[in-house]
C-alpha cells in the first residue's frame, strides 16, 4: 500500500468538469440506466425513482445523496492483520492482472490452468509492491466453470495471507466467497465490521447492468463487502468516439451502480471504477496504452474526487502488445503513470497484463513490478537535510577526482540507488558473457527465483478443515443441480 503524498494532477478545467457533470446528469435522467433485475427495480421504485420497464430514470440529486453515504475510508482485512489494507484518499492499493483466459510463459502461449493460478497468487504474496491478488488472476481451463470459484477461493486463502477478492461474476460464487470469508475471519459480524473481500461489478456498457452482476452487487453489499462499480467502455464499441461523452457515460453508470449499493446497505464501502479506452477503428480490436487511455485516466480521477469517492483506475500496466517488448513497456507505463498522476486509490492489472487482457504473462509480471517500484520512488517527495549534501565528500575526492572510494560512497553504495529486478545496467561485455539475455529472459530468471523463495503462510488447522468441508459440500450441491 503506497502512501501518495503528492497532489494529483487536475487535467480538466472547472468549465470542462461542469460539462461532464451536466452530461452524466442528463444521461441518468433522460436516457436512464437499465437494470435487468426485478429486485433492484423495486428498490428504485420504493426510493421514488421513475421506472419504465427495466430502465430506471434517476434523479441526479438523489443519486448524489446516495453516493454521499459511501465512507471516505475503510479497511480491507487480510488473514494476517499486518497485511490489512486501508483505503483512503492518500493511499494506493495495487492488484495483479485479472481474469486472463490465457497464459504466456516464455515463448509459450497456452490456456491458463490451476497451477498457473497458484503460482501467480504466490508471486503476489512475495512481492511487497502488490497488496492483493484480487480475483481471479487467471481463469483455469482445467477446472469446471460451475465450481471453479471454490478451488480458486481456497487457493487464495491458503497461498497468501494478503487481502483478496471475491468471486463476482456469478451470484452463487459471490455468496460462496462470502461464506468462506466468514469461516476465515470469525463470522458474518466480523467481516461486516471490517470487509474481507472486494468485488468488481461491471456495467454492461452502454447503460445496462445485467442480472448476474446486480445479484453479485447485492450479495456483496448485503454483507458489507467492498463494491467496485466499474463500467467497461471502449470508445467506438460500448461508448461514443468522444472522450467527453465516454467520461459522462462512465460517471453515469458508476454512480448509478453505487447508488444501488447504498439502497441495499447504506454506508456500504464502495469505489468508483473507471475503464475508458478506445477501439481500433480498422480492426475493431481494443486498444490500450494510447493517449486516449491516459487522458481518460487523468480525467476519471478528477471526476471521482469531485464526488468524494475513492477511485479505481482503468490501468494498471495495460497493453495491446502480444509480447514483452517495447510496445508492452511503453503502453504499460502510459497507463500506470496516469494512475499515479491522477491519484488512483485502487489499481488493478498492476502486473502481468498482456494482449489486451487475454493473457497473464509471467515475464511481464516482473517488468511491471520494476516499473511500479520506480514510480513509487518518483512519487515519494524528496526531502533533504544538510547531511545529505555530504560536503566532506568534495574535499575527499578533490578537484577532478572521483567519488567511488569516498567514505560516504563506501557506506551507502549498496542502497543508494534503485536496483532493478529485470532491467540491466551492465556493460556490453558483461551482458554478453552472461548469455546476452534480453529483458524478458532476465524477467523469467527473476520470477522463478521469486517462486523458489516462496513460503506458504500458516493457516489454522481447524479453519482449514472447516473450509475443506464447506468446499466439498458446496461442490456436491452445485454438481447435483447441473
Amino acid at each position: 500500500m503506497f502512501h501518495r503524498r503528492l497532489q494529483p494532477l487536475e487535467i480538466l478545467s472547472p468549465g470542462s468538469l461542469d460539462v461532464i457533470e451536466a452530461g452524466w446528469r442528463r444521461i441518468v435522467a433522460d436516457h436512464g440506466i437499465e437494470f435487468l433485475h426485478e429486485g433492484a427495480l423495486e428498490r428504485f421504485r420504493a426510493a421514488g425513482q421513475r421506472v419504465a420497464g427495466e430502465v430506471v430514470h434517476l434523479d441526479p440529486d438523489w443519486v448524489l445523496e446516495q453516493v454521499a453515504q459511501v465512507p471516505a475510508e475503510f479497511v480491507h482485512r487480510g488473514r494476517n492483520p499486518e497485511r490489512t489494507i486501508r483505503f483512503a484518499a492518500d493511499r494506493m492499493v495495487f492488484c495483479s492482472s485479472q481474469s486472463a483466459p490465457f497464459v504466456r510463459e516464455g515463448a509459450t502461449r497456452r490456456n491458463a490452468v490451476y497451477d498457473d493460478f497458484v503460482r501467480f497468487v504466490r508471486l503476489t504474496h512475495v512481492l511487497d509492491e502488490l497488496d492483493t491478488p484480487g480475483y481471479p488472476v487467471c481463469e483455469p481451463a482445467d477446472r469446471e466453470p460451475e465450481t471453479r470459484h471454490l478451488d480458486l477461493q481456497m487457493a487464495l486463502i491458503r497461498e497468501t495471507d494478503k487481502p483478496y477478492g471475491g468471486a463476482q461474476f456469478d451470484p452463487i460464487a459471490a455468496r460462496d466467497s462470502i461464506a468462506m470469508a466468514e469461516l476465515v475471519h470469525g463470522g458474518r459480524r466480523a467481516i461486516e465490521e471490517e470487509p474481507a473481500l472486494f468485488g468488481v461489478i461491471n456495467a454492461n456498457s452502454p447503460l445496462r447492468f445485467d442480472t448476474r452482476m446486480i445479484e453479485s452487487l447485492i450479495a456483496f453489499a448485503e454483507a458489507g463487502q467492498i463494491v467496485v462499480v466499474t463500467p467497461f467502455i471502449l470508445m467506438g464499441a460500448m461508448g461514443p468516439v468522444s472522450i467527453a461523452a465516454a467520461l459522462a457515460q462512465q460517471t453515469a453508470e458508476s454512480l448509478a451502480g453505487i447508488a444501488l449499493s447504498q439502497l441495499v446497505r447504506p454506508g456500504c464501502p464502495a469505489v468508483m471504477g473507471s475503464f475508458v479506452s478506445h477501439s481500433d477503428m480498422q480492426s475493431g480490436s481494443p486498444g490500450f496504452g494510447g493517449p486516449e487511455s491516459a487522458l481518460g485516466l487523468l480525467a476519471s480521477g478528477q471526476i471521482a474526487r469531485r464526488h468524494g469517492l475513492l477511485w479505481r483506475a482503468g490501468g494498471g500496466g495495460l497493453t495491446s502488445a502480444q509480447l514483452v517488448d517495447a510496445q508492452a513497456a511503453f503502453e504499460a507505463l502510459n497507463t500506470m503513470l496516469p494512475a499515479f498522476l491522477a491519484g488512483a486509490n485502487l489499481v488493478l492489472h498492476a502486473a502481468g497484463w498482456l494482449e489486451s487482457g487475454l493473457v497473464a504473462c509471467y515475464e511481464k509480471y516482473v517488468t511491471d513490478i520494476d516499473a511500479l517500484r520506480i514510480l513509487e520512488r518518483e512519487f515519494t517527495p524528496l526531502e533533504v537535510s544538510e547531511p545529505d549534501l555530504t560536503l566532506e565528500s568534495f574535499a575527499e575526492a578533490g578537484h577532478g577526482g572521483h567519488f567511488f572510494g569516498t567514505a560516504h560512497t563506501l557506506e551507502h553504495f549498496r542502497d543508494c540507488f534503485y536496483r532493478p529486478l529485470a532491467f540491466s545496467t551492465e556493460s556490453y561485455d558483461r551482458w554478453q558473457s552472461g548469455g546476452g539475455k534480453d529483458t524478458a529472459a532476465r524477467a523469467e530468471v527473476r520470477w522463478r527465483k521469486l517462486l523458489d523463495g516462496y513460503e506458504q503462510p500458516p493457516l489454522d488447522e481447524s479453519t482449514a478443515d472447516a473450509l475443506e468441508e464447506f468446499v466439498a459440500r458446496r461442490r456436491r450441491e452445485i454438481e447435483a443441480e447441473l
